[in-house]
Order: structure tokens, then sequence, then C-alpha cells
């Protein structure tokens, strides 16, 4: 079996090798055409994922409570190994949970 090389392709019996050059107008061109699609993806700003740090930070607490919660499984938390993290979107969802509402 013969393997080609990098710039070379067969079509039909026919061998061509392309330019460098050529490469890269190919891929320009096929960056062009992805860009608008790529754009056009909805980001959910809320779907950042926070350390404890920032979580700390973001919801006014020291870490050693952000440790406490996650010990007791109170607060919704991801765990990558040996990291925390945490979905922004759940912890919002979480603190509405915890909202005190007068009777």
């Amino acid at each position: 079996m013969h393997m080609q090389s990098p710039g070379q392709a067969e079509y039909q019996g026919m061998k061509s090798e392309f330019e460098q050059q050529d490469i890269q107008k190919i891929a320009d061109m096929v960056i062009e055409r992805l860009r608008p699609l790529i754009l056009a993806i909805p980001r959910q700003s809320n779907e950042s994922i926070m350390d404890v740090n920032e979580l700390s930070s973001y919801l006014k607490v020291n870490n050693s409570w952000i440790y406490d919660q996650v010990k007791n499984s109170a607060i919704p938390y991801i765990k990558t190994g040996k990291f925390l993290r945490f979905k922004k979107s759940s912890i919002d969802k979480w603190i509405e949970t915890q909202t005190v509402k007068p009777f």
C-alpha cells in the first residue's frame, strides 16, 4: 500500500501535489465560511465555571465556608480530579433555593 505524503492527493488514479500556499488558501476559505456559523452559536454567559476563590468572591464568603459546604454536600459542585469547580448557573439556582421568604 502506497502512503501519500502531506500535500498529495490521488483521485481516480491521478496524482497531484498541492503547494503550501494552495493548502493555506483552502484553509482560509474554510475558516471564512465557518466563521458566521461559529459566531451564530449562542453564548451562555452564566455557564461560566468558577474555582473556590472565584466562588467565595462571588458569594462574599471565606474559602473555608465553601469547603464546609462541599464537605456537607450542601452546595452544587464539580470535582475534576482534586480540583473543585462550580457552575455559575447551578450556584445561582442554589441561591434561589436558599432565599428566605417572609410568611
